[in-house]
């Protein structure tokens, strides 16, 4: 028959006492044992190391096959980690998830947390059965754990080596132990409490240093999804900024495995959306099937973390944190963490956009300064040397000097005319920027043009405009850009070829466009950097493209190429 004893006592003292009376010879013989694991138990610091400690002692100490440590989950209804000993690996994979405590014995063992003795186990009441694969166990011994008063867990054996009942000294032996995990488990999470805080303020850090470096903002985005990813132990970090069409657009995306989800944009309509627009936190348990979720992305997430980017009042964006489906739920201490971590960020977030804000107005003055000298000095001189070749020309009597001096003409004319192109887009603002891809393609050659010191040529092939939609435009446009700035900073050209290609074909048989930027310059070295390159290839395959580079035709200079389905 099974037997329960009276209710645990949390006092280490008392058990302790209660633990001495009526001790046998064989109880006293095992005492020894029973010192030795305890001053085990207080070697080690991390949490799991401990349990697996605890679970191991448990069995030696009672003669059991089996020994496991139920953890008891915030909400104080179910099971948040599961430590065994004695079951082989390969059956404990056969055997798939862990208990969760949440009905049977093991749940029995939750809602009255007291020492529990049975001579067998499927004849108790409570019993719900074993899952398929699992090792036969009749005999089982359960105690709670408690940690500074409150319920951790329930330690369990199972099965004594001899079948024989587990009697009062596995009792008395396995209380003592239980008592003295708990003061072990206490010490283990305030030392794994004390880490977490710690990796979490090095994290804040990171990005903080990314953020402000002054280096490129795709870059410092990825340190931020990074970061949280590592930090919260989970599947995926994902940064999110406001779209300009309303909504929240994923902008950085850092995971265990390849994402394509770089570039979506999450309608203003989503109840998640709204909520973090405010300035709220979201916590789920399960993404795939909480009905605030509406994208096809949350149907591969279980618990998720959202939180708002925000300071001074003001939502800069929001991070993701998202744990596979069936991964533990985030407890309280992370949940406080992350939003720290994400405050801290979205204040980094604002001292680089400030930062930001004065280097773009520095730029702006610079690039006023250079129109204005451009077309009040060196037009008006190119012009009056043209003027005087054209009075030269015409003194002339020889062919050959008048043919040779007209051509110098057209070609200042020609300098003429590029010049005030790119004064035009020097005194262009962002806000007017056109929304044809076509001109939008030209107006980023412009710009390029200055720092180049010439105009590179273009070719369009196709109805561009009419065929390449609005996220793969944004992007391609994000990616010439990358591309000609790779080129006046590093390559030292002469010469830029930039190619756009609407009736390109990818290798599976899906329209695409194709954009194309050649250079003759020094060519891309074997190593060094290579963030501008990651950040074309990291656009192409989010939207199911791809993008490489290599040497030009003749194997000089470098070609860079970037592709996307329509």
């Amino acid at each position: 028959m099974p037997e329960q004893d009276a209710k645990d006592s949390p006092d280490a003292s008392a058990q302790a006492d209660e633990s001495r009376q009526g001790l046998s010879t064989e109880l006293t013989a095992r005492v020894p044992q029973l010192l030795d694991a305890m001053r085990s138990l207080g070697t080690g610091l991390e949490l799991h190391s401990t349990l697996e400690r605890i679970c191991e002692t448990a069995a030696e100490l009672t003669h059991a096959l089996y020994a496991a440590i139920g953890v008891v989950d915030e909400s104080g209804d179910g099971l948040s980690d599961f430590i065994s000993h004695g079951v082989p690996a390969e059956i404990a994979h056969a055997i798939g998830h862990p208990p969760d405590g949440r009905t049977g014995l093991l749940g029995a063992l939750i809602r009255d947390p007291v020492p529990i003795r049975l001579s067998d186990v499927s004849a108790d009441p409570r019993f719900t059965g074993f899952p398929p694969d699992h090792p036969r166990m009749r005999t089982f011994l359960g105690v709670p754990i408690r940690v500074q008063g409150e319920v951790f867990g329930n330690l369990y054996v199972a099965e004594k080596h001899d079948g024989a009942d587990f009697d009062d000294h596995d009792l008395h032996m396995l209380r003592v132990l239980a008592t003295e995990a708990g003061i072990a488990i206490g010490h283990a999470q305030l030392y794994e409490a004390a880490r977490q805080r710690e990796r979490w303020i090095e994290g804040s850090v990171a990005v903080t240093t990314a953020l402000l470096s002054g280096g490129d903002a795709d870059d410092a985005l990825a340190v931020v999804a990074e970061q949280s990813r590592r930090l919260a132990d989970s599947a995926a970090g994902i940064v999110l900024l406001p779209a300009e069409e309303g909504g929240l657009e994923i902008v950085a995306v850092a995971g265990t495995k390849p994402s394509a989800s770089l570039g979506v944009i999450i309608p203003a309509r989503s109840p998640v959306v709204a909520a973090l627009l405010r300035g709220e936190a979201v916590f789920m348990d399960d993404a795939a099937t909480d009905p605030r979720m509406i994208t096809r992305l949350s149907h591969q997430f279980g618990p998720h973390m959202l939180l708002p980017l925000r300071s001074g009042g003001r939502v800069l964006g929001a991070l993701a944190v998202p744990r596979e489906r069936g991964g533990r739920p985030f407890t309280q201490a992370e949940r406080t963490l992350a939003t720290q971590f994400a405050a801290q960020a979205a204040l980094a977030l604002k001292m680089a956009e400030a930062q930001r804000d004065r280097e773009r107005l520095a730029v702006y003055e610079d690039r006023d300064r250079i129109a204005r000298d451009l077309h009040d000095l060196v037009i008006q001189r190119l012009f009056a040397a043209g003027m005087m070749l054209e009075r030269a020309q015409r003194r002339s009597s020889v062919p050959a000097v008048r043919n040779g001096v007209g051509r110098a003409v057209d070609e200042l004319d020609v300098t003429i005319q590029e010049i005030r192109t790119a004064i035009f887009a020097l005194q262009q603002e962002t806000a007017e920027e056109p929304s044809g891809l076509r001109t939008r393609v030209l107006r980023e050659i412009n710009m390029a043009a200055v720092p180049l010191g010439f105009k590179p040529t273009h070719r369009f092939l196709g109805p561009v405009d009419s065929l390449v939609g609005e996220l793969a435009g944004k992007n391609l446009i994000a990616a010439l850009r990358e591309a000609l700035s790779n080129t006046f900073r590093h390559a030292g050209a002469s010469k830029v070829e930039v190619s756009v290609d609407a009736t390109a074909i990818l290798p599976d048989g899906r329209d695409a466009v194709r954009l194309s930027v050649v250079d003759d310059g020094v060519g891309i070295p074997d190593s060094g950097r290579r963030s501008g390159l990651r950040n074309l290839a990291r656009r192409a395959e989010s939207l199911g493209g791809a993008s490489w580079f290599g040497p030009g035709e003749d194997g000089g200079g470098a070609v860079v190429v970037w592709e996307v389905p329509l």
